[in-house]
């Protein structure tokens, strides 16, 4: 496991590293707007399934996703509804999460019940790494599931991690507001968190 400092998101060093572990396989841990994360490739199978074991994560419980934008989102999902639109536009990036009817052929890690949720990120670091690699990410919180986020590079530093992007320590807050848009148009709060849409 290797720490790099990460001063400024435009540096782009430790850019071309942590792609370099997403495309291996392998699991980088990063800020997001409340807290640390796990990032791993999300359409693949292999590194999804070491995130699982990562965070000691049950089946069943997707980790939420980092895209850059709609047209990335729109690789995961069957369809945008026009309010997901102009949610999109109003709140991204944000801390707001999306949870759409998902695309057939995704891996089963990513999606519950034919749904997928997803975000795109306002912390620099964690939005830079999504638009370098190119393809969506996950997003879970660095931590074993049922502890607390961790919100210094330390804490992010899990077993099985193989990068640490470091900053300084999270801001905290609640996590992302989850908001799910069905076909017709209608808004299900998952869970309540800065947006309220």
């Amino acid at each position: 496991m290797r720490l790099v400092e990460v001063r400024d998101a435009s540096d782009g060093g430790w850019v071309v590293e942590a792609v370099a572990v997403l495309r291996r396989g392998g699991i980088v841990a990063l800020p997001t707007e409340s807290s640390y994360g796990l990032a791993a490739s999300a359409l693949d199978p292999a590194a999804l399934a070491r995130l699982a074991i990562v965070k000691g994560r049950p089946e069943g419980k997707p980790p939420p996703l980092l895209v850059d934008g709609e047209g990335m989102l729109g690789r995961l999902v069957t369809e945008i509804p026009e309010v997901a639109q102009a949610l999109i536009a109003r709140h991204w990036p944000g801390p707001l999460t999306l949870v759409l009817p998902a695309r057939p052929g995704l891996p089963a890690e990513i999606t519950l019940a034919g749904f997928v949720a997803a975000r795109a990120s306002p912390h620099p670091i964690a939005f830079a790494l999504v638009r370098a690699f190119g393809s969506p990410i996950t997003a879970t919180s660095a931590n074993r599931s049922g502890e607390p986020a961790a919100l210094t590079p330390a804490g992010a530093a899990l077993p099985g991690v193989d990068l640490v992007l470091g900053c300084g320590p999270a801001v905290g807050g609640p996590p992302s507001t989850v908001a799910r848009v069905h076909p017709d148009g209608r808004i299900e709060i998952l869970r309540q968190g800065p947006i309220a849409p």
